[in-house]
């Protein structure tokens, strides 16, 4: 089979039986190198991405995929609804009130955000498909005075189904005028995800507004709550359904629709685990640059040992680019076996890492306590292969370069300086 000179040449190097145990040692190390850290990049990148995609789940349970203020003098929320409705890429909308107040039981109390809903349209946009939900909404469609919880706001207050409790606004409270607190019957808790559970209430959209009268009131301002089809693309889905909407209001003047999606208005979070994922993966790169490091060492001892060959290949007409390639090649040798076999062991451990896990948990509970005291199971992966693409295109890059100086060196060995004494 043909095969080019410098591949060639640059493969019979790879292939060659070292006489330097050393040179041998320390190519094997390169390649292992970079084959841990091409592995370790894989499987911790997939469970930061597992770890993304639950923190999601758990954020959009609460929060709305977009949201809009319907500004006064607009339409109603049952006519803006059934337009937004209609817009490619709104699965449903509904109107919520939201605002801080004070609930306080049997001389306890928390801070949370009380939110009024529409018992009927609200469970066309829940992000959760949750049966015992839908069952307590059903309830607060017919019970005016009554209230859900989250469950860990539940269980700190000591709330159950069938409780009394005071809520009271927060400007009300900032202005020692209690006049405004309202007493509502707990109907349940319900599952607001985990950054919501201690923080949120739901009551009927009617009751809200007479809470919250300067937030909305009957004819004035209220928040639409979107559901979208893709929740990647929410913030265009909004933008482009809100256009539907009149532009001005019954008086003629212009309206000012704000609209939000999720993340924009919990940015910070999923910013600061976009930034995790990134400072994390440049450290594991580190170990693909220590192999990297080993190749460099491997080819100057390669370049060293090779001398004489490189001199009569020079005399035999090969010219200097000629020779740089061969031995890019031989280096470059190693860090595509190392980023193969480090992609296959990271794709493996990626999807294997939730059975590992558990198998580790049962081990460590069974061996050093009685009960179920280390709890690790729940470690998940989330493989995506544009993240393999990327940490195997990294590898070999670095390993290209890490093959340049190298190559050089050999590139200007003069062939008269080396055969004088041959």
């Amino acid at each position: 089979m043909y095969q080019p000179l410098v591949l060639f040449v640059g493969l019979r190097f790879v292939r060659a039986r070292k006489k330097n145990q050393l040179m041998s040692f320390v190519s094997l190390i390169s390649m292992l190198g970079i084959a841990l850290g091409v592995l370790a990049l894989i499987a911790v990148m997939s469970v930061i991405n597992a770890s993304t995609s639950t923190m999601r789940d758990e954020t959009l349970k609460s929060v709305p995929h977009a949201e809009l203020v319907l500004p006064a003098g607009a339409l109603g929320w049952p006519q803006a609804a059934q337009m937004l409705q209609q817009q490619p890429g709104v699965v449903a909308a509904a109107p919520f009130i939201e605002g801080e107040a004070w609930l306080r039981f049997e001389g306890r109390g928390e801070f949370v955000a009380v939110r009024g809903i529409d018992p009927v349209t609200e469970p066309a946009v829940l992000q959760q498909d949750s049966l015992n939900t839908r069952q307590m909404l059903e309830a607060l469609a017919t019970t005016p005075d009554g209230i859900i919880l989250g469950t860990r706001l539940a269980s700190r207050l000591g709330l159950f189904s069938g409780t009394q409790l005071s809520v009271t606004p927060l400007a009300s409270l900032l202005g020692r005028d209690l006049g405004d607190a309202r007493s509502l019957r707990v109907l349940g808790v319900a599952d607001f995800g985990f950054y919501d559970n201690a923080s949120t209430a739901l009551v009927n959209l009617p009751a809200a507004q007479d809470l919250f009268p300067g937030a909305a009131a009957a004819t004035g301002r209220l928040q639409m709550r979107l559901r979208v089809d893709d929740v990647f693309a929410a913030a265009t889905i909004s933008s482009t359904a809100v256009r539907a909407l009149p532009a001005t209001g019954a008086q003629g003047g212009a309206l000012d629709y704000q609209v939000s999606s999720w993340d924009q208005t919990r940015r910070s979070l999923f910013d600061a685990l976009r930034m995790e994922k990134i400072l994390t993966g440049f450290m594991l790169l580190m170990i693909v640059i220590i192999g990297a490091v080993n190749i460099v060492a491997t080819l100057v001892m390669t370049v060293a040992d090779k001398s004489a060959d490189i001199a009569i290949l020079r005399t035999m007409g090969a010219g200097r680019g000629t020779v740089m390639a061969v031995f890019v090649i031989q280096g470059l040798a190693a860090g595509v076996f190392g980023t193969a076999l480090g992609a296959l062991g990271g794709v493996a451990l990626a999807a294997s890492i939730g059975d590992m896990t558990q198998a580790l948990q049962s081990l460590l509970n069974n061996a050093l306590t009685p009960g179920d005291t280390y709890m690790i199971a729940h470690l998940q992966a989330e493989l995506l292969w544009s993240d393999v693409a990327l940490v195997c295109a990294c590898a070999l890059l670095i390993s290209l370069l890490a093959t340049l100086y190298p190559a050089w060196r050999a590139s200007r060995i003069q062939p008269a300086d080396v055969l004088r004494y041959e």
